[in-house]
């Protein structure tokens, strides 16, 4: 008889992000602190510089990464790290393509964000014009930090599966970890966005 012990590496991973959790809510607590003692005149003034339309497309994308993800974490559960027919043959995929094209949706959330910002600076809402930009770049910002570091551990993960002589459960495992966090950022900007954008 065999006890079957968890994975070490997925409990850690999964520890952090409660610890990571904890500290999306200090910044969700700062925002509602700030929004119950701002004027609520000056607060709808501020918000009306955000785009909708855009911050959805962008939101959009980053949820159907976490669908890529998922596929190839598929992939790498079925030791497939490479396609096995046809670019255009999807189904056939492995976690490399799976993963990277993950990655290029990220990157360009990550672009939409800086082309908001940018956007947000010349309409005059900066970081220190008024209490409401501190916390929406507050807020955004340590989330756009994090999906950074999402795309880094991307990197990180494709270079060890082109390394690896042999696709086995430690490549396996590293694609599975991954996918836990970027999952993470997903659904913390879901619930950024209906705050931020939905319910402003």
């Amino acid at each position: 008889m065999s006890v079957n012990r968890p994975n070490p590496v997925s409990v850690g991973t999964i520890v952090w992000l409660a610890s990571e959790l904890m500290f999306f809510a200090g910044l969700f607590a700062m925002y509602f602190t700030i929004r119950s003692v701002m004027p609520q005149e000056e607060w709808a003034a501020q918000t009306d510089h955000l785009n909708l339309t855009f911050a959805t497309i962008n939101t959009l994308v980053l949820v159907a990464s976490s669908f890529t993800c998922q596929a190839g974490v598929t992939a790498a559960e079925r030791f497939q790290p490479v396609r096995s027919g046809s670019i255009f043959n999807l189904p056939r995929w492995g976690m490399n393509e799976w993963m990277t094209l993950t990655y290029v949706m990220g990157a360009f959330f990550i672009g939409g964000q800086i082309f908001e910002y940018a956007e947000l600076v010349e309409h005059g809402l900066t970081i220190s014009s008024s209490p409401y930009g501190s916390v929406f770049y507050l807020t955004t910002g340590f989330h756009g930090l994090h999906v950074v570091g999402g795309l880094i551990a991307f990197l990180l993960l494709l270079g060890r599966s082109f390394a690896a002589k042999n696709f086995g459960h430690h490549e396996a495992t590293t694609g599975i970890v991954t996918s836990y966090y970027w999952h993470f950022v997903d659904v913390v900007w879901i619930a950024l966005f209906l705050v931020i954008y939905i319910l402003r």
